[in-house]
Order: structure tokens, then C-alpha cells, then sequence
């Protein structure tokens, strides 16, 4: 008999998190494990790669009334005489205003989301909140499932999270999943109790799918009227990726003449301010928000460097994706980058300023054999993860 898997997630939209999840999926067996999966929101780019024998259920009719626009949500409610809910969505959307910090936010407004949603009927083997927060929160609180997992993404300390809140949820894990050494080294020094429970399956990426997508487009990066030198950089419009560190960058290198075309993959709610200040800094024929890309690969490919500015990470899938692709890398040493890069040997490391940003480029930019010997060393690597979805068989087992 076929085991029973949950998997939860708040969407398919582009994140590392997400096309993590897809990239499991696509390499798990049917034949053994029958796979529901739970999406608060039923959008996404990364929706038409999910595998076909993976179910999405059904959003409930509370959940969908509660995620209208505010004023709908509350006329909906009223109409419904639903008074309990509406009471829960209005002080859901008074702490979305009260709280800076947002991972804060989202622990505090779980308490008012979950009167939205029932527990689930369908009893399971496994349940997996495939994301930190609300993914996890609903896997204990709204799943029966004989065993329950949470899966942490991101280093733990630069989320400004109520550690006690989650201690409480964590609690109720049987194991606590996160994606580098690092994230697991930070997890068990914040919570010392649960400490057995951590364990780190890294994340899934295939060198022959991703070259596989990345010669199926040519020509995605327009060079103009002159030969530009093509910078990549892929993540969400958002500070935690550093993109605001790389159009000061781009200026510096603009400035000492460098022919270059920086572009983002990427979409989120700092698209306006990164307009601007591209704007501001005269940047527009040498900064580029390309906006979402189901398929990054031929971009990624085709250009000439990759850089990730991030201020944290837990584990960069697309620094991996980079290094398949035998890319120059330059990164910003955020707490695991050296998870994922060896300084100088198969990319560079700067300090989170745009002077060093610039540096550690232009040491690439005028530098043929530093280039060179750095591709070489990656073309070396053993890079593949496809075996790390035995961990994940041993932990449904």
C-alpha cells in the first residue's frame, strides 16, 4: 500500500523554497508514495512544472473568504453572519500594520489565519511544512498525520522570529529539516532542546535537467548596439537579497568605464524602490529588473557572471544552478556562503558594500585567468544532489 505524504506550502510563486519543493517532487516515486499537497494560494510560476500525480487541495470556502482584499473580506463575512472570522480577519489586518518585522507578523497572525481553516480530514504517513512559519504552524495544528516534519530554509537568527513561539511548535515535530551545516549549527544553538530532532537534507538540483533547460533559448539576453559585458543575479525584489548593494555596484563599474548590463530575475515588493534608485543613478541602459522566469537557465547560462548580493541565506539553490552552469561567481559573505563557495577557488567572496561588491568584479572583469581557473575548478565539482531524496524516503520510512 502506497504511503500517504502532505506536503504544505503558503504558494508556488518564484522563491528558493518553492522550486526546492518542485524539484523534490519531480524526483520522487509514485509508485510507492501517494502526495497531496496543501497551497494557502493557488498561483505561482512554478505551478505548471508541479508533477502531474501530485493532488492540490482544495481551498476551503472560510480560507477563501478570508483571503479577499480587506473590505471584501469583512463584507463577505458579514454577509455570511460569520461574526467569530470577522472579528480574526480584522485583527489580522490591524497586526499586518502594527508589525515591522514580517516573519514577527505572520508568527502573530497565525492565531487569527487558522480560525479560517479546519483540520484536514484525510489522515496521512507524513506531513511536511515544506517552509518555516505558517507552512509549519498549519502541519501541527491543522493535520493529523503520524508523523510531522518542518523544513527551514533560511538561517534561523536573521529572521527576527519569536524563538519561543516556534519552541512551542517545534515541540510537536518528530524532525526539524533544514537545508546547509550552518542553518542546523544555528538551529540546535537556538534551540538546545530539540536538538536530536535537527537533521540537514540538502537541497535537490540535477545538473542534467538544469543544462537540459538551459539550451532550450537563445539570444535572451540583448546586447544592443555594442557588445555588453552580462551580469546575472536571480532572487525576490526584496532587502534580504541585497539588490539595492548592486545598482551602487553597477554605478562604481559604469563610472570606470566597464561596458557591463546587470540584470535581476526576480520579482517582490521592493520593485518600486529599486526602480527608482536605478533611475537615480542613471542606470536604466545598465540595470535590468527582467521581472519572473519559469525557465532561468538560458539566462543564466549566456551570462558572463553571476553575483549574489544577499545580506543571509540558508542555502542559495540558485549559487548552485550557477556553479552547474560553470559560472564566475562573486557573493556577498553572508553566514553560509562558504557552505557553498571556497574563496578564490571557485568564486569570490566580498563584504556586503558596494566598493567590495565592485572590487570583487572587477578583479573577474580584468582578470582572464582568475576567470578561467575558477570555471575550471567548478567544472571539477561534483555538484548533483539527486541522491539526497534517499534522506527524504528514510525520513517518510
Amino acid at each position: 500500500m502506497k504511503k500517504r505524504l502532505l506536503f504544505i506550502m503558503p504558494s508556488l510563486s518564484a522563491g528558493g523554497g518553492e522550486k526546492s519543493l518542485i524539484n523534490l517532487l519531480s524526483r520522487m516515486d509514485y509508485e510507492k508514495y501517494e502526495i497531496d499537497l496543501f497551497l494557502f494560494n493557488h498561483d505561482g510560476i512554478f505551478l505548471e512544472l508541479l508533477p502531474e500525480k501530485v493532488n492540490i487541495l482544495p481551498i476551503n470556502d472560510t480560507l477563501e473568504k478570508f483571503s479577499l482584499p480587506l473590505f471584501r473580506s469583512l463584507s463577505t463575512l458579514s454577509i455570511h453572519r460569520n461574526y467569530s472570522l470577522l472579528y480574526n480577519r480584522f485583527k489580522y489586518a490591524l497586526q499586518n500594520r502594527g508589525f515591522k518585522n514580517t516573519s514577527v507578523k505572520e508568527q502573530m497572525n497565525w492565531r487569527h489565519l487558522s480560525e479560517s481553516i479546519p483540520v484536514l480530514d484525510k489522515e496521512y504517513d507524513v506531513a511536511i511544512g515544506f517552509l518555516e512559519k505558517t507552512s509549519t504552524y498549519f502541519c501541527v495544528d491543522k493535520v493529523k498525520a503520524k508523523k510531522k516534519v518542518g523544513w527551514i530554509h533560511i538561517d534561523y537568527d536573521h529572521l527576527g522570529m519569536d524563538p519561543e513561539f516556534d519552541n512551542g511548535y517545534f515541540a510537536s515535530l518528530d524532525h526539524i529539516v533544514t537545508v546547509s551545516e550552518e542553518c542546523a549549527a544555528i538551529l540546535k544553538r537556538r534551540f538546545p532542546t530539540h536538538e536530536n530532532k535537527i537533521e540537514v537534507i540538502y537541497n535537490i538540483v540535477s545538473p542534467k535537467l538544469i543544462t537540459k533547460m538551459a539550451d532550450m533559448e537563445e539570444d535572451v539576453l540583448e546586447n544592443g548596439p555594442y557588445k555588453k559585458i552580462n551580469i546575472l543575479s536571480v532572487g525576490r525584489l526584496h532587502h534580504q537579497k541585497g539588490f539595492d548593494l548592486s545598482i551602487k555596484a553597477c554605478r562604481r563599474l559604469v563610472d570606470k568605464g566597464y561596458p557591463i548590463c546587470w540584470h535581476i530575475i526576480g520579482e517582490g515588493e521592493e520593485r518600486g524602490r529599486l526602480t527608482d534608485l536605478i533611475h537615480e543613478n542613471n542606470l536604466e541602459n545598465h540595470f535590468k529588473l527582467l521581472g519572473l522566469k519559469s525557465n532561468p537557465y538560458p539566462y543564466m547560462k549566456q551570462a558572463d557572471i553571476y553575483v549574489q548580493t544577499s545580506m543571509f541565506e540558508g542555502k542559495s539553490i540558485a549559487i548552485d544552478e550557477a556553479k552547474i552552469l560553470n559560472k564566475p561567481i562573486v557573493v556577498t559573505d553572508f553566514s553560509t556562503a562558504r557552505d557553498q563557495i571556497e574563496n578564490g577557488v571557485t568564486g569570490i567572496i566580498v563584504a556586503k558594500k558596494p566598493e567590495d561588491i565592485a572590487s570583487g568584479l572587477e578583479k573577474l572583469l580584468t582578470n582572464e585567468e582568475l576567470k578561467s581557473r575558477l570555471q575550471y575548478n567548478l567544472s571539477y565539482e561534483n555538484l548533483g544532489t539527486e541522491s539526497e531524496i534517499n534522506k527524504i524516503y528514510a525520513l517518510c520510512d
